[in-house]
């Protein structure tokens, strides 16, 4: 206990730095899986091929390796002087979006695809039918699997404590350098953890349940 008490303005920084990258990122995730997976199931080729480049891509990049490219990278070549945090949330985001991306298009191909045939016949667009008919009745089927998506950006947001930004496992380290048994510090991180997943899974289930209802 006295690890906790005696740091615990670090520990509250490192907490928060863990809830906001994962929320920044989330966020990034989201919106960009969304738009990839309307890209996968496109009726126009190149947007199929982008979409197809986009998941194998990143996918089959070791986040550790995507970090890299972020922070090393592409300040040199795009975006120089951008934050450690702003940095992070979009190797996160960009590495997650690609699971949330087949996640979708798994939801997208439970549609029966005359519902989709009879959106367009009444002159409605690729996007207004993935708008209006299609992502409506798929989010029911996503979100089970959004659930342990986020979970895992979650444990993921460790990976940025090496990479200049606070939070819980960046802690753990700060703890050890300074002599403090390890077994202690890691109980209070893995608290922390389950703190942010129970709340990622509460969150779901809710969702869950509602849109239970709503069927």
């Amino acid at each position: 206990m006295n690890v906790l008490l005696d740091n615990f303005p670090e520990f509250r920084d490192g907490f928060i730095g863990t809830v906001s990258i994962t929320a920044v990122s989330s966020v990034i995730a989201l919106v960009l899986g969304v738009v990839i997976a309307g890209f996968r199931v496109s009726p126009v080729p190149p947007l199929r091929y982008f979409g197809t480049a986009w998941v194998t891509l990143m996918r089959n990049t070791p986040l550790t390796l995507l970090f890299l490219i972020f922070f090393f990278v592409v300040p040199e070549i795009l975006f120089p002087g951008m934050s450690p945090f702003v940095l992070g949330s979009l190797a996160l985001g960009f590495y997650t979006s690609s699971f949330v991306c087949e996640a979708v298009r798994s939801g997208i191909n439970t549609v029966p695809l005359g519902q989709a045939e009879a959106a367009r016949s009444i002159g409605m667009t690729f996007a207004q039918t993935l708008r209006i008919v299609v992502f409506p009745q798929a989010t029911r089927t996503v979100i089970p699997p959004m659930s342990s998506i986020f979970i895992a950006l979650t444990k993921n947001s460790a990976i940025a404590g090496a990479f200049s930004n606070t939070e819980l496992f960046g802690w753990q380290k700060l703890m050890s350098d300074q002599g403090y048994a390890i077994i202690p510090v890691f109980i209070w991180v893995a608290l922390g953890y389950l703190v942010v997943t129970f709340t990622i899974s509460g969150l779901f289930r809710l969702l869950e349940r509602r849109m239970e209802v709503a069927r």
